[in-house]
């Protein structure tokens, strides 16, 4: 890949890069909105994933200067349903995980076999992802259940 002709993979970073500035955006208020017995297990896991998509933008905008391309100043998609319950951010937040899982997987086709440095970094960002949505789902399971959860 020739660094000096960034084309589709930078399109892509910078959606990856809005994708996780809304992340940022979406987890701290959903921790902001979160009361009853379970808040402060519950806030501190959804701040950590605010922190953690943070450090995801920060990397996606080292990897667009990287290429000699300019970072999105936008910030990606944000659904305010006025549903606070925690089973609602919870499916809202696998949601956002797909559409981060999806945009990593579009960077990884792109850029496989071209680039080693943006192929090592998309198929680190996947696995991560994939290990979010791992998360979220044993979360929205039921006691007892083992089943992954319906998406």
């Amino acid at each position: 890949m020739d660094l000096k002709k960034p084309g589709r993979e930078v399109a892509l970073l910078n959606k990856i890069l809005e994708l996780e500035l809304a992340g940022v955006v979406r987890y701290t208020h959903y921790s902001f909105m979160v009361f009853g017995m379970g808040r402060i297990p519950i806030i501190g896991w959804l701040r950590g994933q605010a922190t953690e998509s943070l450090a995801h933008a920060d990397l996606a905008g080292e990897m667009i200067t990287t290429l000699g391309a300019h970072p999105s100043l936008a910030i990606g998609p944000l659904l305010e349903t006025e549903t606070h319950v925690i089973q609602a951010i919870l499916r809202e937040s696998l949601e956002h995980e797909n559409a981060s899982l999806k945009a990593y997987e579009d960077l990884l086709a792109v850029v496989r076999d071209k680039n080693v440095l943006l192929e090592e970094y998309a198929r680190k960002m996947v696995y991560e992802e994939e290990m979010h949505i791992s998360d979220v789902n044993k979360m929205l399971r039921k006691p007892g259940d083992v089943e992954a959860y319906p998406l």
